[in-house]
């Protein structure tokens, strides 16, 4: 009953808003009313390193343990959500999950029945969700931002992204709208001025979204960018984004990393204001989730599913940057 009337609510007002009556900041957003939230991670194609170190386990896929504790610590709960699965794996787990996150990585997009596809499936129910009146969100972390804004330049080739290389820690360029966007209408001043001022964002990417991204592909009535950052070689890509209609958020840098990842060389800002700053992007994400209602049939249906059922690996002392991994689907050797 409690989600009939929540998807009732946003249905009335996401018509409402097509015609003008309630759009930008005075949208009116369904109650945040999900104290027990359960967002789905994609998993992602092992990589060549991890690989390298499981050998005989030969695991189909991973998920880094720094995205899981920081949904965690932000109040939800976590599914993993496997790839390589048909259309109808993700329409009934989405039916389940509150949102998902789509995480960084090194995988490709051309890979099939990989990353991308999933993500691809996972974008379009999504889509169909909310146009239906049902508000289900979706965060991209670096990989996952840029294959939102390639899913929704249609994933031709070439790939709507550029290639440049960003592996400091940077501050953010605010955009002069950036309180116009539900992810920063409510960011405390003090985390506003932390991030605009300070090193705290960690960047590790090969490839990034830029204006032309958006203007090749007509995106920009879609898609509002929040902030810039600029690469290496000062290259100025885009850090932060969200849907101008969809609940759908992405950043270029990576949020999890401030508290969860310790690899020395990789000299992760880990300062108190880099923590607090950075805690924002995930508490705003999960907060979305409360507001979509949906509920597994019950608590053991809820254990079938999560990420306890499966053990965390010490991947930092085998030298990996992720201090540690979920691993899923072990293959075992080849013949």
């Amino acid at each position: 009953m409690a989600q009939a009337r929540a998807a009732l609510l946003f249905s009335v007002v996401h018509m409402l808003g097509c015609e003008g009556a309630a759009t930008g900041k005075e949208e009116i957003l369904p109650p945040a009313t999900n104290d027990r939230p359960i967002v789905g991670i994609l998993s992602q194609e092992q990589s060549f390193y991890l690989h390298s170190k499981y050998p005989e386990e030969n695991y189909t896929s991973y998920i880094a343990a720094s995205y899981v504790k920081d949904v965690e610590a932000s109040g939800a709960r976590v599914v993993p959500i496997l790839i390589g699965k048909p259309r109808s794996y993700y329409e009934e787990l989405l039916k389940k999950l509150n949102g998902v996150l789509l995480p960084g990585g090194a995988t490709y997009f051309n890979q099939s029945n990989g990353y991308a596809d999933a993500g691809q499936y996972i974008y379009e129910i999504a889509m169909k969700m909310n146009d239906a009146g049902d508000y289900f969100p979706i965060f991209g972390t670096c990989l996952g931002f840029e294959l939102l804004i390639i899913l929704a330049s249609g994933r031709g080739e070439p790939e709507n992204r550029i290639r440049c290389y960003s592996y400091s820690n940077m501050p953010l360029d605010f955009t002069p709208d950036f309180r116009n966007s539900k992810m920063f209408a409510e960011a405390p001043d003090e985390l506003v001025d932390i991030l605009a001022n300070e090193e705290v964002t960690v960047n590790a990417h090969q490839f990034c979204i830029v204006d032309k991204n958006l203007n090749a592909f007509n995106l920009t009535k879609d898609w509002q960018v929040t902030s810039y950052s600029d690469d290496d070689f000062d290259v100025q890509f885009i850090a932060t984004i969200e849907h101008t209609r969809y609940p759908f958020y992405g950043v270029q840098f990576h949020p999890e990393k401030n508290s969860f990842e310790w690899k020395l060389s990789k000299k992760y800002p880990h300062s108190y204001s880099a923590i607090k700053a950075n805690r924002y992007f995930m508490d705003f994400f999960v907060n979305e989730c409360r507001r979509n209602v949906h509920t597994f049939a019950n608590a053991a249906e809820e254990n079938k599913y999560a990420i306890y059922n499966y053990e965390a690996k010490f991947t930092g002392v085998l030298g990996s940057q992720h201090h540690e991994c979920y691993f899923f689907e072990p293959r075992g050797l080849k013949n």
